[in-house]
């Protein structure tokens, strides 16, 4: 009898403000395992070191949406409207193309999201993008977040995440900045 695909069962997330020291490990473990490849494939550092991870584990101020399959985390994700927890963007452009928003306390910003590469072909990543995506839509918010070139354009996660976010048409889903590298290589002439 041929194997019959197990249906996908719905993933529970939470959203936890604060972490224990060994979920916290855990979850530095399951963020290096998804990203640490990307230290060769994008110029910026991508991978935060582990006392700045564990220092957003331990903020309230940055909230963890968490997947789980029974006890075990198998997707995290993180959101905040204090941008000042945020040491690689400016709070002030926000401020100023955002004001609405700004004034109402209802900018975010998603700083990581990562599933167990067991996973991944699972609808993880979706449920944890729609819990956040509850939230901006209930708060009429504006929420942005950041993406190398590799996991953009090369993967293809950001018209993935475009294409789920379309399915809410009060929602505009565009770049709004780009940072270019560039090189200067020396090349002896023939």
């Amino acid at each position: 009898m041929p194997d019959t695909p197990r249906p996908e069962l719905p993933v529970r997330i939470s959203v936890e403000t604060d972490v224990d020291a060994e979920t916290a490990a855990t979850y530095y473990r399951l963020y290096v395992e998804t990203f640490g490849h990307l230290a060769t494939k994008a110029v910026a550092r991508q991978l935060l070191h582990e006392d700045e991870f564990l220092e957003e584990m331990h903020d309230p101020r940055v909230s963890k949406y968490v997947a789980w399959d029974g006890d075990d985390v198998i997707g995290l994700t993180t959101l905040t409207k204090h941008l000042e927890t945020v040491p690689w963007i400016s709070p002030a452009y926000f401020e100023h193309h955002y004001p609405e928003q700004w004034a109402r306390d209802a900018v975010y910003y998603l700083g990581v999201t990562l599933v167990a590469k067991s996973r991944r072909e699972s609808h993880v990543f979706q449920a944890m993008i729609a819990a956040c995506t509850e939230l901006i839509l209930r708060e009429r918010a504006v929420c942005a977040w950041d993406m190398c070139f590799y996991n953009d354009e090369e993967l293809g996660l950001g018209p993935a995440i475009r294409r789920m976010l379309d399915h809410h048409p009060e929602l505009q889903v565009a770049p709004i900045d780009r940072q270019t590298y560039f090189a200067a290589v020396f090349s002896p002439p023939a």
